[in-house]
This record gives structure tokens, sequence and C-alpha cells, in this order.
């Protein structure tokens, strides 16, 4: 059973990495553009992206827990893992649920301030996914 939850971790954890960044790029060129039949375009890229990173973040963190035995904190190199992927875990799921809620009302400072957050869990995404990575060779 635990190579299935190794594999499963695996497997799963680009998703949300990927898609984070990938709805970062989306949503930041729609920010800057002014043209509106790409601009929606680049922003529902963006949404999507995020919601199905956040649907994937969801098994990789239970696929993660699985395999390191529950241990929501663990050393070492595992809490070093852990130090970025708890905030980027609920930022992301927290990004997700703003964006469900707000739909495409959000004001122009208010999406910039999103987009801010968004790139630092992009950021902190990629800073797991890098300790992650550590582990397999420790």
């Amino acid at each position: 059973m635990e190579k299935l939850w190794a594999n499963l971790h695996g497997g799963s954890t680009h998703f949300p990495i990927a898609l984070m960044i990938a709805s970062v790029i989306f949503d930041g060129l729609a920010y800057f553009l002014s043209r509106d039949p790409l601009k929606r375009d680049l922003h529902a890229a963006g949404f999507y992206a995020l919601l199905l990173g956040a649907a994937a973040t969801l098994v990789a963190t239970l696929s993660g827990l699985a395999i390191s035995a529950w241990q929501f904190f663990g050393e070492g190199i595992l809490a070093k893992h852990h130090d970025f992927v708890w905030p980027a875990f609920g930022l992301m799921i927290g990004l997700a649920v703003w964006r469900l809620v707000v739909r495409g009302e959000a004001t122009r400072p208010a999406f910039g301030v999103y987009l801010v957050v968004a790139g630092i869990t992009a950021g902190l995404m990629a800073a797991a996914g890098y300790f992650g990575g550590e582990l397999l060779g420790s």
C-alpha cells in the first residue's frame, strides 16, 4: 500500500506546481492586456488552471501525508518540505475559493493583490517541490 501512495504522490505533485505557475502567467498576461477577447480567455485559462491545481493539491497532500506516516511537520528535509507545503496548500485553496466566490467581478486593484499572492503561492509551491525532490535523495 505504501508503494501505491508513493506513486500517487510522485505523480500528483507536479500538477499543482505546474498549474499554479501557469495560472499566474495566464492571469498576469491578462492583467496587462487591454484587448477584451484575449484578456477574457487568458483569465479563463488562469481560473481553470488554478481550480485543477487546487483539486490536484488535495490528492498530493493526502498521498504525501500517507507516505510520511501522517507527520504534519517532520524533521530535517521533511520539515523543510512542510515549511513550504502547508502555506502553499492553504494559499492555493484560499485563492481557488476566492476566485469561485468573486468570479470575474474583482476590481483591478483587488486582482492586483490576488496576483501578488498567487505569485507568492507559486514560489512556495516550487520550493516545496524542490525540497520534496530532496527527500528522494535522502
